[in-house]
């Protein structure tokens, strides 16, 4: 049974990507590999500058995704370390699919060493997690009520039914959520951990940061993208929202296929070339340089836990 179970989520992931791949070639069909190679060359250097810009942006807001638990927990740790530790994690888990699972593994270890205990890296892990669930349910909100039309662009490749209503649905959630901190609901206390309800200082901070972490990542995109076409920044930043959570339910490894299948079907008045050479330097930018470096700073990490776990063992 153990073994049915550590198999089950990569299967998921590699049918996901197996589905997506063969419906992307369908939906590129007619596309030359020198097409895409002149879009890609045709992006400008400031769309580069701007580009490189939001992914800093959005890592900063990741960062911030721990720091804000630490604070709801009351742990105070360096914010290199905070940093390093939420750019590692998320690096690795956007990468490896399976991202609240990866992460949790990356967080473990280096929260540990700082002094928390598993049951504060649980709730530290499904804080990371909720705060990015708001964020996403705020700005696809937003995106609803801005942009209502925006649902018959997916209507080809995801089952997915909303309107204004659901807009205004989302909205009231977020309300509530917000109404809750500000009673103060009673922590609920289980055998392992207290789970207390967010301050309303951390709520408001929640509201602000997912969203700014969010539309960093689609800014990679959306300034990649050429002029010629492009619908805007609230329809790419809903496309992507889509497609990102797409990509995060199938469980493929950096969303292999998912993103690309989404926003080539949901950009129909784009050239797809122009659409993949822009989905190129997204997973560049936001996903294979992150990880490289991730790879580095967990070397770095677990060698210098060794040196001083083997420097305690002389002394």
């Amino acid at each position: 049974m153990k073994r049915l179970k550590a198999y089950f989520w990569p299967a998921v992931g590699l049918a996901a990507i197996v589905f997506s791949v063969r419906a992307l070639i369908h939906e590129l069909r007619g596309l030359s590999l020198n097409e895409f190679i002149a879009s890609f060359q045709a992006i400008s250097v400031e769309s580069w500058v701007l580009a490189i810009a939001a992914t800093l942006v959005a890592y900063a807001a990741l960062a911030a995704y721990d720091k804000l638990a630490l604070d709801h927990l009351g742990h105070r740790i360096s914010i290199w370390f905070i940093t390093l530790c939420s750019f590692t994690t998320y690096a690795l888990s956007h990468n490896l699919g399976a991202s609240v699972f990866s992460g949790a593994v990356v967080r473990y270890r280096a929260y540990r060493s700082k002094g928390l205990t598993p049951g504060e890296i649980g709730i530290l892990v499904a804080f990371c997690s909720f705060t990015f669930t708001l964020g996403t349910l705020m700005l696809s909100a937003i995106v609803l009520l801005a942009k209502p039309d925006i649902i018959e662009r997916f209507a080809e490749v995801l089952p997915i039914e909303m309107s204004l209503t659901t807009g205004g649905l989302l909205l009231t959630f977020i309300c509530l959520y917000i109404l809750g901190s500000r009673v103060g609901l009673r922590p609920l206390r289980t055998r392992w951990f207290q789970l207390h309800y967010p301050r309303p200082s951390i709520v408001v901070r929640q509201l602000v940061i997912a969203p700014v972490e969010l539309i960093g990542a689609a800014g990679i995109i959306y300034f990649a993208l050429p002029e010629a076409g492009n619908p805007g920044f609230v329809v790419i930043l809903g496309i992507f929202l889509a497609s990102f959570s797409a990509a995060l339910l199938s469980h493929a490894p950096g969303g292999l296929g998912v993103l690309e299948l989404v926003f080539i079907a949901a950009l129909p008045e784009m050239d797809p070339a122009d659409v993949l050479a822009a989905l190129a330097i997204f997973r560049l930018l936001y996903l294979l340089i992150p990880f490289v470096l991730a790879l580095v700073v967990i070397f770095v990490f677990e060698h210098s836990r060794f040196l001083e776990q083997r420097d305690a063992k002389g002394s």
